[in-house]
Order: structure tokens, then C-alpha cells, then sequence
């Protein structure tokens, strides 16, 4: 990858003429935070990443994209090791052929052990379907534990938060509607 995810929200922080004082106050992230992330001094969670995507508005997958935007067909490709060894997450939108889509699909990995975080929400709906793994998901103070082939739906402005509680890396379908 040739840029980093810190350079990605940089540039796209930038381009909005957004300051670090007014991303810090939007996420809840400190400017310290959020200048180390930038530079590739810190790394991004998943919690970070939906705050940081949100505040800019953009889905998580918009840091990783790399892909021909003239294309239609998302294909898969080695990128996916390369960006959960650099990053320790991987987020792939699903939406490149598409401006302003109306929902936000997402390919979404969680590494193992991935279990830390705070509950996140934010307007709108989520609809995540496992593909491999075991993912657990709390929404409020109820937990759901979700095997390959089975989904669930919810509204997003209740707290929510995914974990991959297993030794085996969970990947998942998310898609996401952010009312505006």
C-alpha cells in the first residue's frame, strides 16, 4: 500500500479544510490522538476508525481504497493480508462503481482476539452477515453470537460494538445506512 491510513485521513481531513482541534471535537479523540494516527505513530481501532469515518463522512473502507474507480467489480486480491499486518484491521468497501450510494456495504475482518472497545452509535442501520468465524456482537447490554451464514439487523443509533472473541479471524458483511 502506498499510502498509510494516517496519510488517507490526513488528506481527506484536508480536503474538507477540517483542523485536528475540530476532528478531535467531533470524534471525542484528542488532537494528540488523532496527529500521531496521521503520522503512522499510532494505530487505529475499530472503535477510532467508525468515529474518524464518521466525523469526515465517509465509510471506513474510503482510507483502504486503492482500486480503479472506474470499476465495477470489487475483486479480491492479496491486499487484504497486506492491510491486517499494517493496520491490524481491514475494511473493504464494497461500493466503488457508486456515487453517493445509498447504503454502505462493507467486507469487514477481525483479527483474532479482537475484543477491545467501546460501545459506538451513530444514526442509521447495520446489517452484518458472517462469512467465516464467529462474531459477537453487543447492542445495548444484549450480546449476540453470530456463526457463518447467520446475520442480524439494528439500529445503529443504539450503542453498539463487533468482537472476535476466537483465535480465528471473523470476516463479516456490513452494511450500513447513515441517516444525514
Amino acid at each position: 500500500m502506498k499510502d498509510t491510513l494516517g496519510a488517507n485521513i490526513k488528506a481527506l481531513r484536508k480536503k474538507n479544510k477540517m483542523t485536528l482541534k475540530t476532528l478531535a471535537s467531533r470524534t471525542g479523540f484528542s488532537i494528540s490522538f488523532l496527529s500521531q494516527l496521521e503520522r503512522g505513530k499510532s494505530s487505529a481501532t475499530l472503535e477510532s476508525l467508525k468515529k474518524i469515518s464518521l466525523a469526515l463522512g465517509v465509510n471506513p473502507g474510503y482510507f483502504f481504497d486503492e482500486a480503479d474507480e472506474e470499476e465495477r467489480i470489487v475483486r479480491s486480491g492479496a491486499q487484504e493480508r497486506e492491510q491486517m499486518e499494517k493496520h491490524n484491521i481491514y475494511y473493504k468497501s464494497l461500493a466503488k462503481s457508486m456515487d453517493n450510494p445509498a447504503f454502505s456495504p462493507l467486507l469487514v475482518v477481525l483479527k483474532p482476539d479482537q475484543n477491545e472497545g467501546n460501545l459506538i452509535k451513530h444514526s442509521g442501520q447495520e446489517f452484518l452477515y458472517v462469512l467465516e468465524g464467529q462474531l459477537t456482537v453487543q447492542i445495548g447490554e444484549d450480546i449476540y453470537v453470530l456463526n457463518p451464514s447467520e446475520s442480524i439487523m439494528f439500529d445503529s443509533s443504539k450503542e453498539h460494538y463487533w468482537y472476535n472473541y476466537t483465535d480465528e479471524d471473523v470476516k463479516f458483511l456490513c452494511v450500513g445506512y447513515d441517516e444525514i
